[in-house]
């Protein structure tokens, strides 16, 4: 995953060591840091999270599991990638919960984004977005290349269709501070469904990784994997809500303030330094009054999954930390299942875990 960090691109775009999302750098360490329980219980599963919630096993998908969509059929999609080892790579079906995974597609280079859409399939991976369609049971009768690139060699990070009918994607910048070649590299893109007019939506972010729109709006939340390799000046990898047109001044803007950011918008909410955080999935009620409205972002490297609780500020988006699951060791995938619970996969293992109320 060349959209991590450079020590270890955790889960493909987003980094393995310490940037599996973040896209090209992240040389930290990403050894066992302390992980946040406070006001945590035991919920199942041999997780910790909020009381009034319970976990189960969903399913045990493919080791370096990466990324989550649902079809139509309510049956679970899930990518897997693996950096370095590409040995689990590819696109796997599990038909319901408790299936074991059938590999459905194999070829491609750390496929992240999933997303379905009239009866066909969008994957993103390494330096291409495929469409599929016709799926069999166990295979897709037809296949096509939907975009070469759009950046040579870098890491196409998660899709979203936008209420527009229009896909958005995260693409990671080639380096952790330098400015790439292609303007495509280190920017949100906007495309037809047929791959037609592409475009930058947002540009000069280092790693826009999680991607969702707050239900019912146009207002894109982004998970954003920051710089690694600024020493001191290291910023926390950030969720915000992002519009289209806006320039984040990546590199030269890192969360530092003065005269590089002026102008730059402000994150909705910071999260951990070297943190690689992962997808994002936006409640609102589906797990009970308590937690509300909230982002809910994995953390790879720290092995928690953060809460956003989100509240309304003008036009945007003011959001509270804090922690709302532990005890899994690289939490990557997430999604909100139909029945309205939440599923978070373990990059590590490939184990699928439900949260849901109680």
């Amino acid at each position: 995953m060349r959209g991590l960090s450079a020590g270890a691109r955790v889960a493909l775009a987003l980094a393995a060591t310490s940037a599996v999302l973040a896209g090209c750098g992240s040389g930290a360490d990403t050894g066992s840091a302390p992980k946040q329980t406070a006001g945590l219980v035991s919920i199942g599963a041999g997780l910790k999270g909020p009381a009034g919630l319970k976990a189960t096993v969903y399913a045990k998908g493919p080791e370096t599991t990466a990324a989550f969509t649902f079809d139509p059929q309510g049956r679970l999609w899930v990518s897997a990638a693996g950096l370095e080892t590409h040995a689990h790579d590819g696109v796997y079906e599990i038909a319901k919960a408790g299936a074991s995974p059938v590999k459905v597609i194999s070829g491609l280079d750390d496929p992240l984004g999933l997303a379905w859409y009239q009866g066909r399939l969008y994957v993103a991976s390494v330096g291409r977005v495929d469409v599929y369609s016709d799926f069999s049971g166990t295979r897709f009768t037809k296949h096509s290349e939907l975009i070469a690139g759009p950046a040579a060699d870098a890491e196409n990070n998660l899709l979203v269709m936008a209420p527009d009918g229009r896909f958005l994607m995260g693409i990671t910048a080639t380096c952790d501070h330098c400015r790439p070649s292609s303007k495509y590299a280190g920017a949100i893109v906007s495309f037809a469904p047929d791959g037609g007019d592409l475009h930058v939506y947002a540009s000069r972010i280092r790693a826009p990784f999680g991607l969702a729109f707050y239900p019912g709006t146009s207002d894109l939340l982004v998970t954003m994997n920051q710089q690694d390799n600024l020493g001191a000046q290291t910023p926390g990898d950030a969720l915000a809500l992002v519009g289209e047109g806006e320039d984040w001044r990546f590199p030269e803007c890192h969360d530092q303030g003065g005269t590089a950011c002026e102008g730059v918008p402000q994150p909705t909410a910071v999260l951990d330094k070297h943190a690689a955080v992962g997808g994002v999935a936006i409640v609102t009620g589906q797990l009970g009054p308590t937690l509300g409205t909230s982002a809910i972002v994995p953390e790879w490297t720290q092995g928690k999954v953060q809460r956003v609780a989100l509240s309304r500020s003008g036009s945007g988006f003011s959001g509270t930390v804090m922690p709302f699951l532990t005890g899994i060791a690289h939490p990557l995938a997430i999604a909100l299942a139909p029945d309205g619970s939440l599923l978070v996969g373990d990059w590590q293992t490939g184990t699928v875990y439900r949260v849901e109320r109680r």
